[in-house]
């Protein structure tokens, strides 16, 4: 019933998804072609179809969300996220949440963000000195934890974004076995699983906090995520309570500020290494091309993956790409595969312009996902990271040092360059 796969016990198979998940899929995907079953412990699915075809992609996006559930299948992240994430819930639930989430990420609104975000990234960049080397994943996380703090939560007081900052790096760098085992009782109060759960407990009093400051009044509403949250629900629609508040304010951290900064890293670490690329891209940067900065970006996250793929859980049973599937099967739709493919990019190179000239295929490229589940917070993350690349390149010619050839590691749920990437700025 379940496409071949290989024959490894699920743990065995566990182990590599998780921790060698590139070599392990495409040595995979090599021997066993465009569809195969992986076999998973809990809480990964027992059976994980993956797809990599465009048109099988765009059968999984077009589904119905009653058909295919995606908050189901993230049951992982539940420990981290917490149960009102968008991320977690699924049919009349995760709409409400969706509907109460867009007004923050509009396009008026996005424009109102990107000013602070510059100012930000300013500030952070100047601090760079000419001729030495900066780690560009320590810096970027440094910027987009300042964009978390004052344009996400709104708290403008350094004194308040410094309380917040080392609980928010700690949760954000859960290693992959550690978010794997938080689900389980038995390990809460041992070794990695007790600092979880003592990071998240901080977290969380910082963020009700600054939630309790707002709807009390002693804080102004800004202009801010977290004011445009606290302030969306009309109609059959009830606000947002607390608790909710913060698991999405906790989805916006994990899932927004880490496949940025991770992105932005690759990006730096692509320019440095090309300076033809890192020409164009500061030229853009100059004359205000914000469309070629966010053409850095989707290639960034083209040519390195930053999540592997997304999963849907069958609520019954269905034929997808030509395979009778059953209810409870999880699919996924593979990324970093999709984006290997020949057809579909047959010049293996870093090449932002390919954004540009038309030549993206749809379902080709998935790093936000697709369909009514495609990621809310996709224009924030591209113009944030534009905005950051602006920022640097207006000021810096960046190279590479003598030995930069990062390789790749799985932090929390993202891909992110092993040494930090260093680059030498000038």
């Amino acid at each position: 019933m379940y496409p071949p796969g290989p024959r490894l016990p699920a743990i065995a198979q566990t182990m590599r998804y998780v921790q060698a998940r590139e070599r392990f899929m495409t040595a995979t995907a090599r021997r066993y072609g465009d569809t195969f079953t992986l076999r998973l412990v809990p809480p990964y699915a027992r059976h994980l179809v993956v797809f990599t075809r465009p048109e099988h992609i765009r059968e999984i996006f077009a589904a119905s969300p009653t058909d295919l559930h995606a908050g189901e299948s993230n049951g992982i992240l539940r420990p981290l996220l917490g149960d009102h994430s968008v991320l977690i819930t699924d049919e009349a639930e995760h709409a409400r949440a969706r509907r109460l989430l867009m007004p923050a990420f509009t396009g008026p609104a996005l424009a109102g963000y990107r000013k602070m975000i510059e100012q930000i990234a300013g500030t952070h960049v100047e601090t760079w000195q000419p001729g030495s080397t900066v780690r560009s994943l320590d810096a970027m996380t440094g910027i987009t934890l300042d964009v978390i703090g004052e344009v996400v939560l709104g708290v403008a007081d350094p004194r308040r974004r410094d309380l917040l900052g080392p609980p928010m790096r700690r949760v954000t760098d859960i290693a992959p076995l550690t978010l794997l085992g938080s689900r389980y009782p038995a390990l809460q109060n041992r070794g990695p699983w007790k600092r979880f759960q003592r990071d998240r407990a901080s977290l969380d009093a910082h963020l009700y906090a600054e939630i309790e400051q707002r709807r009390t009044g002693s804080d102004a509403p800004g202009a801010d995520v977290l004011s445009r949250l606290m302030a969306a629900g009309s109609g059959d629609d009830a606000p947002l309570t607390p608790d909710e508040l913060r698991d999405q304010l906790v989805t916006l951290l994990a899932a927004g500020h880490e496949t940025t900064s991770a992105a932005l890293s690759w990006a730096l670490h692509e320019l440095a290494a090309d300076p033809v690329q890192q020409d164009l891209a500061r030229r853009a940067a100059l004359d205000g091309d914000t469309a070629y900065l966010e053409a850095v970006m989707k290639e960034a996250l083209r040519y390195h993956w930053v999540i592997g793929g997304v999963v849907r859980k069958l609520t019954r049973d269905m034929v997808i790409g030509g395979h009778e599937l059953p209810a409870e099967a999880v699919v996924a739709t593979s990324i970093l595969l999709a984006h290997k493919r020949p057809e579909a990019f047959p010049d293996a190179v870093f090449r932002p312009g390919r954004f540009l000239d038309g030549s993206v295929a749809p379902n080709t490229w998935l790093p936000f996902g697709g369909g009514v589940r495609r990621c809310i917070g996709a224009g924030f993350a591209l113009m944030e990271g534009a905005a950051v690349l602006q920022e640097i390149l207006r000021r810096h010619v960046l190279s590479p040092p003598a030995s930069a050839t990062p390789r790749g590691r799985i932090r929390n749920i993202t891909h992110v360059p092993s040494d930090g990437a260093p680059i030498l700025v000038n």
